[in-house]
């Protein structure tokens, strides 16, 4: 599928992220799957996305949802087979969707085939170089080698019986892998080359931020203070961000580049800073990074409006695309988010606390507006599942169905993702909703609340005020309009509180988060509107596309 314009695909993308275990089951057995998926691609085209990033499908034992994997040439078989992969790729192509997998190269899962041996040949071992071993500190060695924490909760080293311990940022059954050797370069060179050679268009890189870790492996310094307003500094992380990560990016470039069709990565990379975020990016590394700074900013125009600013000077200088983002597998959803009435500003490695109450109906019109916003912007774009439809998190999930292994490792302190991670509802009155067939022999692997009734696919398809319609006409005219996607855009004088830009040629958006309605600017007519507009008045936490 070569790019048919004069600008690679990625740069204008709007990419829809498959979390393939709460997509679609099509085998019944209560857990999304290819077979699935491939029933809901007219449904994808009919939405208007460009491609599909779809969460890990490889072989796992699903310690962590798929993120453990033991085999990145095989598919797990909870979700269908390579032969099952090759055919949705090829009748993806056929609708004009283009397919991203996930990949992980920050860890394995415990059950890998290289973590196995490793754990047969014994401490001091080859073997055991791929990974990262290292004896424990103090006299009897039972002291972890250092004070690094798991993201998750807990230490990220285990002990195991011979007395070495091995590093997981993540869970104990996610071991890391050690990047500074020339066997885990060449296994991901040929992981990539694999999936390639059978038609994927790209690569999501999980945790792109972590791969590299200082040899010395020193302690963590103290955190820095990184309260509301405090400027950010860039520091020396001895895992996060560092230096020495996009010596790997570049040679996987190099491999994207063999293959016809702009072949294209995005990074998922935790940065402190715009320009830190900015160097994965630069000619002849990655082509994307998603712009976590954009889904981390509260609901307030001044901060908006700086992380938009901030974000597009640095990327313009590495002539990279922003890539803005609302929510993803691992966050609460913004509908949620935006419900209450203060929007608490997110701050990195910390797991979002909300404030106050939740008001829907204030989350949902913001969300609205916020879709328009985002859709509206420079470079490319990515819409989570359900997204479209509008879901909110889901914070009342019973304890004996939680998954995520936040939830355990946190001592029960912290409900973990899988609030944002229910199967989506399709269709019917009650739960399965259509996730399921109707002969299903298993229910949705977490439970589905009974008012998604009115928000599924059918119950929204047509109704010109659902979030469902918003999504497609947004979608339809971003790819009409030859002023949105990729290019640049001028702010334009507004009242405090509303945001207001121009796209060449003759496009406006604006945005009104002040208290006060607000009168549109002079145009010759009204392309969509997140909400009712009378007499030209924008009400607040609305949003207008406009031609002028």
């Amino acid at each position: 599928m070569s790019s048919t314009t004069h600008s690679p695909w990625w740069r204008s993308a709007v990419i829809y992220q498959v979390y393939i275990r709460s997509f679609a089951d099509g085998d019944g057995d209560g857990v999304g799957d290819i077979a699935g998926l491939r029933s809901r691609l007219p449904y994808l085209k009919s939405l208007g996305v460009d491609a599909l990033w779809i969460n890990p499908w490889y072989k796992s034992p699903m310690a962590d949802g798929g993120y453990d994997v033991a085999d990145f040439r095989a598919i797990d078989p909870l979700f269908g087979t390579v032969a099952d992969a090759e055919q949705l790729i090829a009748e993806a192509h056929e609708h004009g969707i283009r397919i991203i997998p996930d990949i992980v190269p920050n860890h394995t899962s415990d059950e890998h085939a290289w973590f196995q041996a490793a754990l047969d040949a014994g401490p001091g071992s080859p073997e055991r170089e791929r990974y990262v071993f290292r004896p424990g500190r103090g006299p009897d060695g039972a002291a972890p080698p250092n004070n690094w924490v798991s993201c998750f909760g807990g230490p990220a080293w285990t002990r195991l019986p011979d007395g070495d311990w091995y590093l997981h940022l993540y869970a104990p059954e996610q071991p890391d892998l050690n990047w500074q050797h020339p066997d885990v370069h060449a296994e991901f060179e040929s992981i990539l080359r694999f999936w390639f050679d059978r038609g994927v268009d790209g690569f999501r890189i999980d945790v792109a931020h972590g791969l590299a870790k200082d040899p010395e492996l020193p302690d963590l310094p103290p955190r820095p203070d990184t309260a509301h307003g405090q400027p950010l500094h860039h520091a020396q992380h001895p895992h996060w961000d560092r230096d020495e990560v996009h010596d790997i990016y570049r040679a996987w470039r190099k491999v994207a580049d063999e293959f016809d069709g702009d072949r294209a990565f995005v990074a998922e990379a935790w940065a402190d800073t715009p320009e830190r975020l900015a160097a994965y990016v630069r000619p002849g590394g990655l082509h994307t990074a998603f712009n976590f700074d954009f889904l981390m900013a509260s609901w307030d125009p001044k901060d908006l409006r700086t992380v938009i600013d901030d974000s597009l000077a640095m990327l313009s200088g590495v002539s990279a695309p922003a890539t803005w983002v609302l929510s993803n597998h691992d966050v609460m959803r913004h509908t949620s988010r935006y419900a209450r009435k203060t929007v608490a500003r997110w701050v990195p490695n910390q797991r979002y606390q909300p404030e106050g109450t939740v008001d829907l109906d204030l989350g949902t019109r913001r969300a609205r507006a916020a879709a328009l916003l985002m859709l509206a912007l420079p470079g490319g774009a990515y819409v989570y599942q359900g997204d479209e439809l509008g879901l909110p998190e889901v914070e009342d999930l019973p304890e004996s169905v939680l998954e995520d292994p936040i939830w355990e490792r946190s001592g029960h302190t912290d409900r973990g993702r899988d609030g944002c991670r229910v199967p989506i509802p399709w269709s019917g009155q009650a739960a399965p909703f259509g996730f399921s067939p109707e002969d299903a022999y298993a229910a949705p692997w977490l439970p589905q609340p009974a008012n998604w009734k009115q928000l599924t696919v059918e119950a929204q398809t047509g109704d010109e005020t659902s979030m469902l319609e918003l999504y497609r006409t947004a979608l339809r005219l971003r790819r009409e309009n030859p002023a949105l996607g990729d290019g640049t855009m001028t702010w334009l004088d507004a009242p405090a509180g509303v945001l207001a830009f121009r796209r060449d040629a003759g496009f406006v958006c604006v945005v009104n988060l002040s208290g006060e309605a607000y009168q549109l600017p002079d145009h010759s007519s009204v392309l969509l509107a997140s909400g009712p507009i009378e007499d030209g008045v924008l009400t607040t936490d609305q949003a207008a596309w406009l031609t002028v």
